[in-house]
C-alpha cells in the first residue's frame, strides 16, 4: 500500500467536550443554581450534563469516544476519562500536528448542534446567558492558537435581535462562522423563507460569516429514538445506524428547504454549510430540485428566482464529507468541487480516528492535485479566511 500523501488539511467539523465549569464559571451568581452542570446518573454510573428539563444529545462520555478501546456503545464514564485532545486546546494542537491538520472548525456538544438544548431552561434570560457563556468559553479555547482553531458562534435562535447582537459581538472576538438550526420550524419558530429571519441573514452577510446547518439541530432527542423496543430488535449498533443515517438525510431536506426558500436569491453573498451530512446524495438532490422547480413553475410564482436551485447551490452552499470514499472519487463531475469540504467529526462516535489519512487517500488517491487541494484545504480556507501554513506538513504521533 502506498504511503499517504502528506498535505495540509483543514478539518471543517470537530467538537470540543466542554469542561465541567464551562457555565458555572461564567454565569452570574443568580443563575448558579440553574446553570448547566455535570451530574452522575445513579442508574448507569455515567456522568451526564443537565440542562433544565433536557439532556444533551449524548452523555459526557459519548462526546469523545475517539480511541476508546471497547466497541460502541461503550464510552468513557465521565469527563476525567475523555481523551485530553477532546477538551484541552494544547493537546488538540498536538493531535492536529500528528495528522498534518492545519486548522479545525470547532462545534459544541452541551447546547446541542443548534443551541436547541438550552430551550429546556425555559428562561429567555438564562438561555441567552448560557449561549454567551459558551461563546466566551469557545473564544478563550480557540485563542490558544487563533490561526488554527476556528470558533463557530452559537446563536440564541429563538430571539432574532439577540442573535444579531451575538453575531456582532463574536465577530469582534474573531469568530469565523455561525451555527444555526436548519429547521427552526421544528422548534416552533418561523420557516427559513419567513422574513422574520432577514435581520440574521443581513448581519451574517454584512460580516461575511458562513452559516452552518449541523446535523442533529432539529427537534429530536436520543431518548425518543433509543427505545427499549428498538434496542431489543435492532441492537445498539443497528439503532445507531438508523439514527445516524437518518440525521444525514435530514440535512438533505434542509438543503432543499434552503434552495426553495428564496434566501439565497435575496442574499447572494451569504454562504451556507451543511455540516457532517455527507455529499453522496447531492447529485440526486440537485437533479430533483431542478426538476421539481421547473415542473412546479416556481419561477412564475417566485420572480426573485433568477437561476435554478442547482445554480444557487453552486454559488452559495457547501457540504462536508468524512467517511465517504465513492463520492469524492466518482461524483465530483456532478458536485461542484469548489463546494465540498473535508471533516473528521473528531472526537464523536462516528468520527474518523486512526484512519484519517487512509480515508482521505481512499477517496482522493487518484484525484488531480488541484481537486485534492480544493477539498482538503482551499475551499475551507476561503470560507473561514485561514492563512497559508507557515511550515511544511509532516505526520507524527500526538503527545
Amino acid at each position: 500500500m502506498a504511503p499517504p500523501i502528506v498535505d495540509w488539511v483543514i478539518d471543517s467539523d470537530t467538537h470540543v467536550s466542554e469542561p465541567p465549569d464551562t457555565f458555572t464559571s461564567r454565569l452570574p451568581a443568580k443563575y448558579q443554581d440553574r446553570a448547566p452542570k455535570i451530574v452522575k446518573n445513579e442508574e448507569s454510573g455515567s456522568e451526564i450534563w443537565t440542562v433544565g428539563d433536557r439532556s444533551p444529545i449524548t452523555p459526557v462520555g459519548h462526546t469523545a469516544v475517539a480511541g476508546w478501546p471497547a466497541p460502541f456503545p461503550a464510552a468513557p464514564s465521565g469527563f476525567d476519562e475523555l481523551p485530553l485532545a477532546s477538551h484541552d486546546a494544547h493537546a488538540r494542537l498536538e493531535y492536529m500536528d500528528s495528522l498534518a491538520i492545519w486548522a479545525m472548525a470547532i462545534y459544541p456538544n452541551v447546547g446541542g448542534f443548534g443551541s436547541q438544548v438550552f430551550l429546556g431552561l425555559k428562561d429567555p434570560e438564562l438561555m441567552l446567558a448560557c449561549v454567551r457563556a459558551y461563546n466566551d468559553f469557545l473564544t478563550d479555547w480557540c485563542n490558544t492558537d487563533p490561526k488554527r482553531l476556528i470558533p463557530i458562534t452559537a446563536l440564541p435562535f429563538w430571539d432574532v435581535q439577540a442573535s444579531v447582537e451575538e453575531i456582532k459581538r463574536c465577530a469582534k472576538k474573531g469568530h469565523r462562522g455561525i451555527l444555526f438550526t436548519g429547521e427552526p420550524h421544528s422548534h416552533g419558530e418561523p420557516v427559513l423563507a419567513n422574513p422574520h429571519w432577514n435581520p440574521l441573514w443581513e448581519c451574517a452577510q454584512d460580516h461575511d460569516l458562513p452559516i452552518s446547518f449541523h446535523i442533529g439541530a432539529g427537534n429530536f432527542t436520543g431518548e425518543s429514538f433509543w427505545t427499549p423496543e428498538r434496542m431489543k430488535h435492532y441492537g445498539p449498533g443497528g439503532v445507531n445506524g438508523v439514527f445516524t443515517t437518518g440525521m444525514f438525510l435530514e440535512n438533505a431536506k434542509q438543503i432543499v428547504d434552503l434552495l426553495f426558500s428564496g434566501v439565497l436569491a435575496r442574499y447572494p453573498e451569504l454562504k451556507f454549510i451543511s455540516v457532517e451530512s455527507g455529499i453522496g446524495f447531492i447529485p440526486f438532490l440537485l437533479e430533483s430540485a431542478d426538476y421539481t422547480f421547473g415542473y412546479g413553475h416556481v419561477r412564475d410564482q417566485r420572480p426573485e428566482f433568477k437561476m435554478l436551485p442547482s445554480e444557487y447551490f453552486a454559488r452559495q452552499v457547501y457540504a462536508c464529507y468524512f467517511f465517504e470514499e465513492y463520492a469524492p472519487a466518482h461524483l465530483l463531475d456532478r458536485i461542484p468541487a469548489e463546494n465540498v469540504l473535508f471533516e473528521t467529526d473528531y472526537p464523536h462516535p462516528v468520527c474518523l480516528y486512526g484512519n484519517v489519512r487512509e480515508k482521505i487517500d481512499a477517496g482522493l488517491g487518484e484525484a488531480k492535485p488541484e481537486i485534492r487541494s480544493k477539498l482538503l484545504f482551499d475551499n475551507s480556507a476561503r470560507l473561514y479566511k485561514i492563512d497559508a501554513p507557515d511550515r511544511a506538513p509532516s505526520l507524527g504521533t500526538a503527545a
